[in-house]
């Protein structure tokens, strides 16, 4: 004599309707009827019962459960690509804690990535921005290096460009450049890999460089991006701006 639908689903920890559910899924074989209609399940129900429950629990959709229990090969290669998903969403939520217990305890500012929170005063909303756009494009140690750049920076220089009005004169706009090309010399010569950035980037050069002009564009007022213009000229020009 075999169990009930509601007796199996309590031995197993689960529902009637889920058990129904499988049913219609394909997932779990219809029982033998007793002579008065009545469902009569078996120990091996009770027992692909567990074992689709605990797939589930591991997080094995329901579209790859049928036919693992009968497929040792695919059900190894199903949870191994499951182990690789739960590796990376882990490292996910550990970058998550990370940033969470930066920002309720330093009171780190969120339109920065975590590790800017020491330099973030002395950016302006437009370089704030730029930094978290670069963020989802440079790797880690790229980011790293352009910390230690805006660490090096002279504050007063950022404050000047930070500040400088959409009508500024050509004499402002070209002193400021002069001194940003000297700076930006200097970050090449720290950082050769500014040169060429693609080994640190995470996206294709093409997006990258799309996303940059755009976000210049957007970000700063005209005399702000004439002066990068003009930095980036005369670096071009003269790569050792102090030699």
């Amino acid at each position: 004599m075999g169990w009930s639908t509601r007796e199996l689903a309590e031995m197993a920890g689960t529902t009637v309707n889920t058990i129904r559910h499988y049913h219609r899924a394909g997932l779990l074989a219809e029982p033998e009827r007793r002579s008065n209609g009545y469902k009569q399940y078996q120990a091996w129900h009770l027992a692909r019962l567990i074992q689709i429950r605990r797939l589930r629990e591991l997080g094995v959709p329901l579209t790859q459960v049928e036919g693992l229990g009968e497929s040792p090969d695919a059900l190894t290669d199903s949870l191994r690509v499951l182990d690789a998903e739960l590796a990376a969403g882990i490292e996910r939520l550990q970058r998550a804690r990370t940033e969470l217990a930066a920002i309720l305890h330093a009171r780190a500012p969120m339109d920065v990535p975590t590790d800017f929170s020491s330099v973030a005063e002395r950016l302006s909303e437009a370089d704030r921005a730029v930094l978290s756009i670069s963020a989802m494009f440079y790797d880690d140690q790229a980011m790293k290096d352009i910390k230690s750049m805006i660490e090096a920076e002279p504050a007063d220089l950022d404050h000047e460009i930070n500040t400088l009005p959409p009508d500024a004169s050509e004499s402002t706009r070209q002193h400021l450049a002069e001194r940003v090309a000297v700076i930006l010399a200097e970050h090449q010569r720290n950082h050769p890999w500014m040169k060429d950035p693609e080994p640190h980037l995470t996206k294709s050069p093409a997006m990258v460089t799309e996303i940059a002009v755009r976000s210049i564009t957007d970000l700063y007022n005209e005399a702000q991006r004439d002066v990068l213009y003009r930095a980036h000229l005369l670096l071009q020009q003269n790569p050792d701006p102090e030699g």
